[in-house]
């Protein structure tokens, strides 16, 4: 008889590459893992697994098994979370999120999710939006929050909130007692985004839409990077404007004006529509609730304050 332990095992080798890895995954032993997949393979009368090369590699057949895994595990997971008590729910949830958000509202969410849900465990993924949205299809991550940068047809969207982003560069770099063109500020060296990062993207298609040719460019796909850059005087940059404002105010940064102005960026979550988890339901609610990018390192009833922890933070 084919079991539930044995399924997980198949799909935990074939996202992890190895027996090792997949065992690492489920809290388990590497040879525990063998004897499943042994148990299995007996059961069906045909391998899941080459195991001729390096790396683990499902067959034909393995593939198939793959698929009908993935919709029997989803299923039994789905009846678990309706009929169970919301405290007696116990499950990993693996949420895929970008730096901003893991620089702002990450510690919120995770403690609403605490809160209602306290036997569930929560593995957040901080990665660049491309990537985790790869890793979204690739089921490495349960769903991500991400700029909407992406038109899938395989996914499930659920707004967020949107971000206000402004140009910002060291005070003196660039004239700020007037409104300039998007032309004119292309004339410095603009510090971007590159094309891993969901703003980066959405950025970049917008200044192409307007017709600005960059010439000088300093890309990087980390944002505390290019808030450095910028701090450093080496170049204007988009940032969030609402979680910057203590550089601003403290005039570590000046604010550059343009004409048009950067338009905001809409987060969304995203998901797998075949995804029929009350938990995740649940979970996409508690984001929406949680969402506020106006404020960095946000804990407790208060909030961070981005430039004091860059001062304070140990080198």
């Amino acid at each position: 008889m084919i079991t539930f332990k044995q399924l997980e095992a198949v799909l935990a080798i074939a996202e992890m590459g190895s027996f090792e890895r997949a065992a690492a995954r489920l809290h388990t032993t590497q040879s525990a893992i063998s004897k499943r997949i042994q148990e299995l393979e007996a059961v069906v009368g045909t391998p899941v697994f080459d195991r001729s090369q390096r790396r683990a590699r499902l067959t034909e057949h393995g593939e198939s098994m793959v698929e009908q895994a993935q919709q029997m595990l989803a299923q039994r997971t789905a009846f678990v979370e309706e009929f169970s008590r919301p405290d007696t729910v116990a499950r990993r949830v693996r949420i895929g999120v970008t730096e901003l958000t893991a620089l702002t509202w990450l510690p919120q969410l995770v403690r609403l999710i605490q809160q209602q849900f306290p036997k569930v465990v929560i593995e957040p993924d901080v990665d660049l939006s491309v990537l985790l949205r790869d890793k979204l299809a690739r089921h490495e991550v349960d769903l991500i929050f991400v700029p909407d940068a992406f038109a899938d047809a395989g996914f499930t969207y659920k707004p967020l909130s949107k971000v206000e982003n402004a140009w910002m560069c060291q005070p003196g770099l660039v004239p700020n007692q007037r409104t300039v063109s998007l032309h004119d500020l292309a004339a410095h060296t603009l510090l971007t985004q590159g094309n891993l990062s969901g703003s980066g993207l959405v950025f970049d298609q917008w200044l192409k839409s307007k017709g600005v040719v960059i010439e000088r460019t300093i890309c990087s796909n980390s944002l505390v990077a290019l808030i450095g850059l910028t701090l450093s005087g080496l170049g204007v940059s988009y940032l969030p404007l609402q979680c910057m404002g203590n550089f601003v105010d403290s005039g570590a940064l000046s604010i550059v004006r343009t004409d048009p102005a950067l338009p905001l960026v809409q987060y969304v979550c995203m998901y797998r529509s075949e995804t029929r988890s009350p938990l995740i339901g649940s979970i996409v609610m508690l984001a929406q609730h949680a969402c506020d990018f106006s404020r960095a390192f946000q804990w407790g009833d208060g909030s961070g304050d981005l430039a004091g922890a860059f001062r304070t933070a140990p080198a």
